[in-house]
């Protein structure tokens, strides 16, 4: 129950205008040195999800996160690791 509740608000909070790279372009892109891994990102409280996506011609992180009780979204550039 609990997980299909986080893939709804994933689900729902994606930006319907980001365009989201499968998990092979990802490892390429992290591979490259266009995005970080995603281990190296901070973040307070735990990542459930995370996609990469292009987004105003770079990528960021979409990461659902779980903190204090709270789910919520956070957009982070893929190269800096910095908050958008």
């Amino acid at each position: 129950m609990a997980l299909a509740l986080v893939t709804a608000v994933f689900a729902w909070s994606t930006p319907a205008h980001a365009a989201c790279l499968s998990s092979s372009a990802t490892r390429q892109a992290v591979a490259s040195g266009q995005a970080r891994p995603l281990g190296s990102l901070r973040v307070n409280g735990q990542i459930l999800s995370a996609k990469l996506c292009e987004s105003g011609g770079g990528l960021v992180y979409v990461l659902s996160v779980l903190n204090n009780g709270n789910v919520s979204q956070v957009r982070l550039n893929a190269r800096t690791g910095r908050r958008q």
